[in-house]
């Protein structure tokens, strides 16, 4: 259902045009006067074609949040080994829940994986890790959030004024009130922390009821976190990742920043690297850093492993979720017997 495009104005004939008084100093709301909000109105106008009062009116109502910029600035934690960062999320409770929530949705996820070649376990692991299966999305109001770092947090504006731009979009077609969302200090949202232009490109309507709610339709969270992989390139039925090792002596020196499919598992042999498969020489294939505690390791990931990667740019976000689904299939097969 796409809501007409003078509908924002509607939803906002009653706040102040702060843009043409000037009362807002930025100490509590946005300076609408400021040069590049003003640019920002008039571009994103032209592209969604809502009127420029429109959004001066919307804008007028979002709030600075200085503890966003602080956590934007924070220096980033230490780069964990493997094995500690995979300690945070297979944890007894997050598997326990994720078993419940399989249990509970067993239906859904069985007509979505048919639907669209997604393996459940995989869909369920990513709201484990992401929200705890829809249970902790966030506290910042997205319009806050976004709007903070569009307008003053200058190493990423332009991106964050694109995702505002597209958020602005959403509320237009998917009637999400912009007052009221709530999602990461990123502005990421729902149980599958899609930002604005992932929602916009990539959530379906999983129950035929003309909306996209990615917030409390789990026919529709579980539909588009399925969407996203496949139009990532996943591969109904293919693998993820195997487990490997190097032969004695061998140092492969793995960048855990590569994310691309650069080797193949010819390539691997060659490089020392030991392991079973099946599958042919020329195989594309991601060499996984996977340290163990206090020895070093290789895991290798296959095309399926680099679209959840889509999801996080990061080997061992994806690792997570890989080893998480696989305990989850374990679990839910033992619960069931």
């Amino acid at each position: 259902m796409r809501i007409p495009a003078h509908a924002l104005a509607l939803a906002c004939l009653a706040l102040p045009a702060a843009h043409a008084t000037g009362i807002f100093g930025g100490t509590d709301r946005f300076d609408l006067d400021r040069d590049d909000i003003r640019q920002f109105i008039v571009a994103a106008a032209a592209s969604e074609g809502v009127a420029e009062d429109d959004l001066y009116h919307l804008l007028a109502k979002a709030e600075p949040q200085p503890k966003i910029i602080e956590a934007m600035q924070r220096p980033a934690e230490k780069v964990l080994p493997w094995w500690e960062y995979r300690k945070r999320f297979l944890t007894p409770q997050r598997v326990r829940e994720g078993v419940a929530f399989w249990q509970q949705h067993r239906e859904l996820l069985d007509r979505v994986a048919k639907e669209r070649g997604v393996a459940p376990e995989y869909i369920i692991a990513i709201l484990g890790v992401e929200t705890y299966y829809g249970r902790i999305t966030g506290r910042y109001r997205v319009l806050d959030a976004l709007a903070t770092l569009a307008f003053d947090y200058p190493p990423r504006a332009a991106y964050f004024g694109r995702e505002l731009a597209n958020f602005l979009l959403l509320t237009r077609e998917e009637a999400v009130d912009p007052f009221v969302a709530l999602g990461s200090y990123a502005g990421a949202m729902g149980a599958p922390q899609f930002m604005p232009s992932s929602y916009l490109r990539f959530a379906v309507d999983g129950n035929g009821d003309g909306r996209r709610d990615l917030f409390t339709t789990w026919d529709d969270v579980v539909a588009s976190v399925a969407n996203y992989f496949r139009e990532h390139g996943w591969q109904p039925g293919g693998p993820v990742l195997i487990e490997a090792k190097a032969r004695p002596g061998v140092d492969l020196a793995l960048d855990p920043r590569n994310l691309a499919l650069s080797d193949t598992l010819d390539s691997a042999r060659a490089k020392g690297v030991e392991f079973e498969s099946t599958l042919p020489g020329d195989t594309a294939v991601i060499l996984i850093p996977a340290e163990g505690e206090g020895a070093p390791g290789v895991r290798i990931g296959f095309a399926n492993f680099e679209a959840i990667t889509r999801y996080n740019r990061s080997v061992r976000y994806a690792m997570a979720v890989h080893d998480l689904a696989q305990a989850l299939v374990a679990a839910t097969y033992a619960a069931d017997q």
